[in-house]
């Protein structure tokens, strides 16, 4: 109780500061969510497969991959990326779909591939999300 009592005096006694604080954090949020592309949901990415024919990427390990992954998706877990990011070349000209389990670390490997120069999109909710819509896998 008493923290709070102290938040609400330093707020009152720092206005300017922490307006600055959360307009800086907001611009922050907004940046990063644009460097990381976009976050597709489960209609939009099966629209972008079907009618733009994207490369389904999967960046989670082969073992959780095996369990159930999108029709024809490739695997290359994240931390592989780096080393086999050569093997994307020839699907260049594709926009690439980013998965993983919640959506969250296909942010990180967007990042690396749009620097590369690729044209990228992450699923929202990841495979979990895939998989919450009853949308089909393969084993």
């Amino acid at each position: 109780m008493q923290f709070f009592q102290q938040l609400v005096e330093f707020i009152g006694n720092h206005l300017m500061l922490v307006i600055a604080f959360l307009v800086v954090l907001t611009l922050l949020i907004i940046t990063e969510g644009r460097r990381s592309g976009a976050a597709l949901t489960t209609q939009q990415a099966t629209a972008l497969i079907n009618k733009e024919d994207a490369l389904v990427l999967d960046i989670r390990p082969k073992k959780e991959f095996s369990t159930g992954h999108i029709v024809d998706s490739i695997n290359i877990p994240l931390d592989k990326l780096a080393t086999r990011m050569s093997e994307l070349d020839k699907h260049r000209e594709r926009p690439i779909l980013v998965v993983c389990n919640s959506g969250q670390t296909a942010g990180a490997c967007t990042k690396q591939l749009k620097t590369a120069g690729f044209n990228v999109a992450r699923l929202a909710h990841g495979i979990n999300g895939w998989k919450g819509d009853n949308l089909p896998l393969v084993k």
